[in-house]
């Protein structure tokens, strides 16, 4: 296995978290009153979301064409029993202690519930609860997982490069068709595959050009200059406007290639203060915790009670201590578990990080509740 790791993934996801966190404790009972910022900065949540799905769109493209070239294959085998182990026991243990506290009546949590967030449905569902609303981007990551891979194998890269550009054109116009069609319901901001997959599908696409983006002088120029950084306040406003169907439809796509450049170009600027930002081990590290503390943050940080757990800044801290206790008690076994098969069953997701940084590359991004 190739010792090579991507930098810089683990504080770009650190930076996705704190964004959910922060959209999430806002109206959180003793939160301070923020609302000059939030209408300011806009729905953090969101755009946390959306940069998590370009790297993840970006890396699990970056190690399947990894693992085509390496060994001129693609273990779908592995790639899914990898994930399954991966996902899968953090996530079960985390709808086990929801499944507790609703029948110790802490929480409102119903079948109908359970079942969708089981089977990784819950973006095609209107009337989700709080406590599992967020797994509406885990089951868009899911579903990615599934299809992604198996296309991979059946499609050359130049028409897999094609499929994700048609994949990232598209998903503003059915976004568009369903604020239209389904004005004022609960199906007009429906997180369906189809709708929402465009920042996932902006990462794949910058994964496989990026050979040939980085035989381009223009963009070595352009992406070295340190006036990139620039494109923040771009991406900011156009997350604040983003309630606008226009704004959506026009400016949002231009939105996600701006991040994805900034995300391909942060993996590779050593030596400047945003590389010793991104890879400093403090916030390497919340990037390694991100994905349970994406499972364990919502129940928390519930603005819609007035509990003492659910109050800032017990809130935050019960959230953390349940993500440490997540991360040590049962990501950390099974991702032994995973490393100890044999290496055939390895799947594409291994090609290219080792064997100490892959727990935290492959990690599912942290998500938003509508």
């Amino acid at each position: 296995m190739s010792t090579a790791r991507i930098g810089s993934l683990d504080g770009l996801r650190a930076g996705s978290i704190v964004f959910v966190l922060y959209g999430h404790l806002v109206g959180t009972h003793g939160f301070p009153d923020v609302g000059a910022l939030r209408l300011a900065l806009g729905d953090m949540a969101n755009l946390g979301v959306n940069v998590f799905f370009i790297i993840s769109g970006f890396l699990i493209t970056s190690l399947l064409i990894g693992e085509r070239h390496r060994t001129g294959r693609i273990s779908l085998k592995g790639f899914y029993w990898r994930r399954a182990l991966r996902i899968l026991p953090a996530a079960y243990a985390f709808l086990l202690a929801i499944v507790v506290a609703g029948q110790l009546g802490w929480i409102e949590i119903g079948r109908e519930d359970l079942i969708v967030a089981a089977t990784y449905l819950v973006n095609y569902d209107t009337t989700r609860a709080w406590s599992i609303g967020h797994l509406w981007s885990l089951s868009v990551e899911e579903q990615f997982y599934l299809l992604w891979p198996i296309g991979f194998v059946l499609l050359s890269e130049r028409h897999a490069l094609i499929a994700a550009a048609i994949t990232f054109a598209l998903a503003p116009v059915v976004r568009t068709v369903m604020h239209v069609a389904f004005a004022h319901s609960p199906y007009a901001d429906l997180e369906i595959f189809p709708a929402v997959a465009d920042g996932i599908a902006i990462g794949c696409v910058f994964a496989l050009l990026r050979p040939w983006l980085l035989a381009q002088a223009w963009y070595l120029r352009c992406t070295a200059s340190r006036w990139l950084w620039l494109l923040l306040p771009l991406i900011v406003a156009v997350n604040r406007a983003r309630n606008h169907t226009v704004v959506d439809a026009v400016a949002w796509p231009c939105m996600l290639i701006a991040s994805a450049v900034l995300i391909e170009a942060s993996t590779r600027r050593r030596g400047t203060w945003s590389w010793k930002i991104l890879n400093w081990p403090p916030i390497a590290f919340v990037g390694t915790l991100s994905y349970s503390l994406y499972l364990w943050q919502q129940p928390f940080l519930n603005r819609h009670m007035d509990a003492w757990a659910t109050a800032f800044p017990v809130n935050l801290l019960l959230a953390i201590a349940a993500a440490l206790a997540s991360y040590f008690l049962i990501e950390r076994p099974f991702l032994r578990l995973r490393r100890s098969k044999p290496v055939e069953l390895e799947g594409a997701d291994g090609a290219s990080a080792n064997a100490a940084g892959t727990e935290s590359l492959e990690q599912p991004g942290p998500a938003s509740s509508r």
